[in-house]
């Protein structure tokens, strides 16, 4: 069956390794979304907090500094490249709402430059060389959707592409696309093997939230070594039934540009009506933290 033109949008991730310079990675990175806009990007996505070498491998007050108000200088330069181009922008940053109070966010600049909105980045890790608890407050927004001039999109956080219900509520307001902004890699002295486990299993499981929600996922990372941690690159989006449909590298700076037929959706789910069949009515448990000998805990 052919569909309207109007169903395909072509998605763009920039792909890039860090500085220690925040003017010089924003100067770099709007230079290399300005370019995805010229080779037909009409959904541009950062890499998770692209201003700064990742500042999380340590527990230090000074780093504070690097957060900004949002609006500010980042979603400002942005927001004029997305007029200019008629582009929609999903920018990660290290937002300073209040004293004292942070968050990992996603600004959604839509493509006649205005400021949509935020995701604020809601499941916050503390892992080895992963410290963002002391850094950022969870978000309080949800899983929203925004419709923007070309697709509805859900703008999660590198964290959240673990869990499922992150992806299910955002397919639930309407996304249509979800976009991870990432910023993961390898720990030293990791075994190969398990290494390689890893990266499988961080594809694997974005992969999945696109068949259980019928619905394109794209996941941004970064590349180059920075600190103890090397980012393992890889951006890819992939198909509501899995299928990848762009893939990075892991060893090099990149515009990933990725075609997205967005009417697939409606196909793919009235095939596989898995949002159809959804028991509401049994899930109340999943509320609970934990259901030890059949009761809520």
């Amino acid at each position: 069956m052919k569909r309207p033109a109007s169903s395909e949008i072509k998605l763009g991730l920039i792909q890039t390794d860090v500085s220690a310079n925040p003017d010089a990675n924003l100067k770099k990175t709007l230079a290399l979304a300005e370019r995805a806009a010229k080779r037909g990007a009409q959904i541009i996505c950062t890499q998770e907090l692209f201003r700064s070498q990742y500042f999380c491998q340590t527990e230090d007050h000074e780093n504070f500094k690097l957060a900004e108000k949002i609006p500010g200088p980042s979603t400002d330069a942005f927001c004029k490249l997305a007029k200019k181009h008629k582009a929609v922008v999903i920018a990660s940053l290290f937002e300073k709402r209040a004293s004292g109070v942070y968050h990992n966010t996603a600004a959604v600049i839509d493509a006649d430059g205005s400021l949509m909105g935020i995701y604020r980045k809601m499941h916050i890790p503390d892992d080895p060389l992963y410290y963002e608890k002391f850094y950022f407050t969870p978000g309080d927004l949800g899983f929203p959707s925004f419709q923007t001039r070309y697709a509805k999109v859900g703008a999660l956080v590198c964290w959240d592409q673990w869990f499922p219900e992150g992806a299910r509520s955002a397919a639930l307001s309407g996304a249509q696309i979800l976009i991870y902004p990432t910023a993961i890699g390898w720990i030293p002295n990791e075994p190969k093997l398990i290494a390689g486990q890893q990266r499988d299993a961080w594809e694997l499981i974005q992969r999945s939230h696109a068949v259980a929600n019928g619905v394109y996922v794209a996941s941004v990372n970064r590349v180059g070594r920075e600190g103890r941690i090397k980012f393992w690159g890889n951006s890819f989006v992939a198909g509501p039934f899995g299928e990848i449909v762009a893939h990075a590298g892991g060893a090099r700076e990149e515009i990933l540009l990725a075609n997205c037929d967005l009417g697939r959706t409606e196909e793919i789910r009235q095939s596989w009506p898995f949002l159809r069949d959804r028991r509401i009515d049994a899930y109340g448990p999943l509320l609970s933290r934990g259901l030890e000998d059949g009761k809520r805990r």
